[in-house]
């Protein structure tokens, strides 16, 4: 059975200076934060012992930055796990999401760490060129960008409201099976209607580490602050 946080807690080596009151404090906090841990570790174990998903039985069709297409089977490469982010940047966008682009830039930084285990596709409905040549823009160096042939993957996956207008970001986790099919392994499920009161839609743990990095802050992520694509 495993130790207690609160007992884990008690290890805590004091900094000099420090008061009572932010000892005890920040020994309750470290408590919780071993508790937060656990919990992570455990969803994560349940997200891996999931039944298989539901096979994908339409051909998904996408356009490389040669110019080619490629199925979704094809964007696995040699690897059985396939992760993808279909980001908000439509042909009717002047610029694409702020949101997503803060996404990105990490997993960019990320990518080739990441492709040691799993293949790794970014999906928009802008031509790929016009991707591409955002991303040379931010320095990103190491995401490949496909174009989704049609629309019927935004569709079918929900990154398109097709009434509205509007786009949604899509992130999932696709696996391929010893017969080379494909099944959907994960997907982000959170919407609008499952959040908080006075919150994003987001899954647990957030997969932007900017909000975890301001989680750190005194100043918290604010209210209602989203990062902009200009830095000045």
């Amino acid at each position: 059975m495993s130790t207690s946080a609160i007992e884990l807690a008690t290890k805590r080596k004091p900094w000099p200076g420090e008061t009572d009151a932010y000892a005890q404090a920040r020994q309750s906090l470290l408590a919780q934060e071993i508790e937060l841990q656990r919990r992570i570790d455990s969803v994560a174990e349940q997200r891996r012992k999931l039944p298989p998903g539901p096979a994908i039985e339409k051909d998904y069709r996408f356009k490389d930055v040669n110019g080619t297409e490629v199925s979704l089977a094809d964007l696995f490469g040699d690897k059985q796990t396939l992760v993808t982010y279909f980001w908000m940047y439509g042909p009717e966008r002047e610029r694409p999401c702020p949101m997503c682009t803060n996404l990105l830039g990490p997993l960019d930084a990320n990518a080739r760490d990441l492709k040691q285990r799993v293949a790794l596709a970014i999906l928009g409905r802008s031509p790929v060129e016009r991707q591409v040549a955002f991303a040379r823009e931010r320095g990103w160096q190491h995401l490949q960008f496909h174009q989704t042939v049609g629309d019927d993957y935004a569709l079918d996956f929900r990154g398109l409201d097709p009434d509205k207008g509007w786009e949604y970001p899509v992130l999932a986790v696709f696996q391929k099976s010893g017969d080379g099919s494909v099944r959907l392994f994960w997907k982000g499920e959170m919407t609008g209607e499952m959040a908080d009161a006075g919150k994003d839609p987001r899954g647990g743990p957030d997969f932007a580490p900017l909000w975890s990095a301001l989680d750190l802050t005194p100043e918290g992520r604010g209210e209602k602050w989203y990062p902009r694509l200009e830095y000045y």
